[in-house]
């Protein structure tokens, strides 16, 4: 059984960004519940590459924002999809999200993120995790 991982990107405006990492540790303690391996998020720094697309462009970032890539990591596709369906409905994701998308103070627009689910192509391991 191969692993499977669910990829995203989204554009959070820097002067929330502290809220924001409160919030997706805690909603990666919840993915973990549900059969997550791992979970990583990290912060752009470097995002433009001449002669390629940048994230910046994919997801319209404004000049006030920073760009969040992340990824969560689950044994097999059945259970990330069973977790799909289960993290949502969990009582305490409402309480996390509503902060995040209040339309006064957007700070997670669903709208301008990018998001798939991915199967194993290559995998060549330089450290042990």
């Amino acid at each position: 059984m191969e692993n499977y991982i669910d990829g995203f990107v989204l554009p959070v405006p820097r002067i929330h960004l502290n809220e924001y990492k409160g919030v997706a540790e805690k909603v990666a303690e919840i993915w973990k519940e549900y059969g997550a391996l791992a979970y990583f998020e990290y912060v752009g720094e470097d995002l433009k590459l001449e002669g390629t697309r940048s994230f910046i462009e994919l997801v319209d970032m404004k000049e006030n924002e920073v760009i969040v890539f992340g990824w969560v990591i689950f044994p097999s596709k059945e259970i990330r999809d069973r977790a799909n369906k289960q993290v949502p409905t969990d009582s305490r994701m409402a309480d996390l999200i509503a902060p995040l998308t209040n339309p006064n103070r957007m700070i997670f627009d669903a709208e301008r993120m990018v998001y798939g689910g991915f199967q194993l192509l290559v995998q060549y391991p330089f450290y042990q995790t």
